[in-house]
Order: structure tokens, then sequence, then C-alpha cells
């Protein structure tokens, strides 16, 4: 058994070892678990299939070594994130991205990253915004707001992953090589079920940390931030919305510019200054206002969040494909796939067992079903053909 394995479905989990035992109704102690972990010892094949029932994933799994390497770029969490948290999802996303670099993997799409092979280097915060002006002109983004930025990244083949975590997480990015250092593939992760503004910046903040080199005197949550707001609200987009100086704007100008780019009202007024469109104190004054109205967690005119695609996609085209099965794709999912499938090659050998008779009940019942069709568009019987015999 691979003791990595199990620690970090355990972790995944958000279970201490103590937990796990519980959950294995006590068939083994935390200190036996312990050991499992730290490969000293090996779970005998009763215990090796509880772990597997309990931690979701078939007993092969726990024997299987991880294939891929997964770095994290960058954390950004607040201080009172907990350690076990923080443990949490680390493993998630380790075995969310390896998942997702297998599948890749089965229709020869791993290893393709629409990344720059070197990071942008920043020595000022200014450099931010010109690697996001060129990430704009690699990826055809032109000038334009960002309909859906989640489908930009997927597009990229940048895999988007939502995990349910503490509130107090944001987000994490990371890459995935073989063990060569061959990239095989990334990821920028959010928390699920956040408001689509504040979504939007997290992944673009947790992209800029994929992009960017950032000198050791440059604070690198700025940039990543300053990259982040500068690829989904550029500065010449966001100049001919608002111009270039201003006195006032008002709460229901920045209600339509939060829907025209998908950015928070605070997010957009911190571009605003930024660009020098408002004062130092024009928008301190705006930050008083907003915590005075309760709105610096929850703001007014919140966008749906948007939704990963790719996933579903994949696995759905891999059912069809049938290179994985049923199970397998509902485990990837997490949820029942309602596909139309092919007769396996069992229900197939099946059907010719069935009695001569009982075999042509079975196909005049379907010949009945679909026979309408067949009137509706008379095409068919222009057709040539001999007889038709039944052996």
């Amino acid at each position: 058994m691979s003791n990595l394995r199990l620690k970090q479905l355990r972790l995944a989990r958000g279970l201490s070892l103590e937990e796990l035992a519980a959950e294995l109704g006590g068939i083994v102690t935390k200190q036996a678990l312990s050991k499992y972990e730290q490969g000293k010892a090996r779970p005998s094949p009763l215990v090796l299939n509880k772990l597997a029932a309990v931690l979701r994933v078939k007993a092969v799994y726990l024997w299987s070594e991880p294939t891929v390497k997964v770095e994290f770029v960058a954390y950004r969490k607040r201080s009172a994130l907990p350690k076990r948290e923080q443990e949490k999802v680390e493993s998630l996303t380790i075995q969310m991205l390896e998942e997702r670099v297998r599948l890749q993997s089965l229709t020869e799409q791993a290893g393709h990253v629409d990344l720059p092979i070197k990071r942008w280097a920043v020595q000022k915060l200014e450099d931010a915004e010109c690697a996001a002006e060129e990430l704009r002109r690699n990826w055809n983004l032109g000038l334009d707001p960002i309909a859906s930025f989640v489908s930009v990244l997927e597009d990229h083949s940048i895999q988007v992953v939502e995990i349910d975590a503490d509130d107090r997480f944001d987000g994490i990015s990371a890459i995935a090589s073989d063990e060569e250092g061959r990239r095989l593939g990334a990821a920028v992760v959010t928390q699920r079920g956040m408001p689509g503004e504040r979504q939007r910046l997290n992944l673009a903040h947790e992209l800029g940390h994929l992009i960017l080199k950032v000198a050791a005197k440059v604070d690198e949550e700025k940039a990543a931030f300053r990259f982040g707001a500068a690829l989904l609200a550029p500065a010449v987009a966001v100049l001919r919305e608002t111009g270039t100086k201003r006195t006032l704007i008002q709460t229901a100008e920045l209600l339509l510019l939060k829907r025209r780019f998908g950015l928070s009202m605070q997010a957009l007024l911190f571009r605003l200054r930024e660009l020098d469109v408002i004062t130092e104190s024009s928008y301190k004054q705006w930050c008083m206002d907003i915590n005075r109205l309760g709105w610096r967690k929850r703001e007014p005119g919140e966008l749906p969040p948007e939704q990963p695609q790719w996933l579903r996609q994949q696995v759905l085209h891999l059912l069809a494909e049938g290179l994985i099965s049923r199970e397998d794709a509902e485990t990837a999912i997490g949820e029942t796939v309602e596909a139309d499938l092919p007769l396996s090659l069992i229900e197939r050998r099946a059907f010719l067992k069935l009695p001569l008779k009982e075999r042509r009940r079975i196909m005049a019942a379907q010949a009945e079903k679909v026979a309408p069709a067949y009137v509706q568009e008379a095409e068919w019987q222009e057709w040539q053909g001999g007889d038709i015999v039944d052996y």
C-alpha cells in the first residue's frame, strides 16, 4: 500500500488519525494508522478494504503511487487559517489535479498548458500591469471585458478547481509535473460558492502567481492583485468608460461598471485609484462609506459565480468513448451521470445468448419504437438493397 496515498486522502477528507480510526469502527487504532502512513506497517486486506470504503476510493487506488509531482506556486491565506485546514486544501488540490492530468492523458492532452515558458519578471508593480497586457495579446483577448473568465482559463488548459473550504481560504495555484520535471498541468483553486466578482478576481490573482516572477523588493500579493485587476479591467478599457479624471463616482455608476468588468465595487475603486482616475482622499472616503454601509463583505448587485465545464465535458467524452466506466465518471464529477451509452460487450453477449424467439421479440419492439421516424423521413424508401436474411 502507498503510505503517501493514505495520508493524502485522510488529509483531503479533513480527518485526524483519531477520527479516521473512529470512522473505521475501531478495527484499528490511530497508532496503527500512523504506522501505515509512515510505511512501517501494512494493513490486512480487511482493513484495506474498509479504509477504501471510508475514504471513498477503490482499494486498488491505495496501492498506486502518485503519478505526478504537484508544486504549490503560491498559497494565499489569512494568518488565522488553521494548519489542519491548510493540509486539507493542499491534499485536495494534489488529488484533484492528479486526477485531471490522468483524464487529460486519456485523450492525449497532458502536457499542454498555455502559459509562458518563462515567468514574467516583476521589478516594480507596473511590470505586473505590462504582464497582463502581454497575456491578453498572447491569448487574443483584445481589450474588451471578459464575459467568462473561467471559460478563458479552461480554453487555455488551465484547470479551474473549486473546493469546499474554510471561509478564510482565498486561493491557491499549482503546477503538476512528471519525474523529469516536464509540466503536465496547471490549476488555479478557489472556494466554491463565492460571488462571481470575487471569484473572478481570485482566479486572476492566482493566475498571476503562475505568470509572474516577483523580485524580493516587491510585495508578491500586491503584484498578483495588480496583474489580476489589469487582466480583467485593462487600463484602456477602464479609461474609455470612466474618463481619465473624476471628481465624483456615484454608486449607480459603480454598479454598472461592476457588471461590465465583473469586478467588485471595492476592486474597481482600487483600480480607479491606481490609474489616477480618482484621488487618494476620494478613495479613502469611499472605503469609509463601504464600511459604514456594511458592504465590505457583501456588496449590492452580487454576480453569480461562473461554472467550470471542462471536467464534466471531459468525463462525458471519455465515458462515451468507453475509456472510463460510468462508476469512474460519477466518482470524478461527484454526481449521477445521465448518458445514452452503447451496449457493453457483456450486454451484447447476454443478448445473443437469449432464445431466437426472445431476440426477435426484443428487436420487433425496438423496430416498432423507431418506425415513426422512418415514416416521416421518406428518403430511405428510395434506397435499393437486397433481401434481409435472419441467420
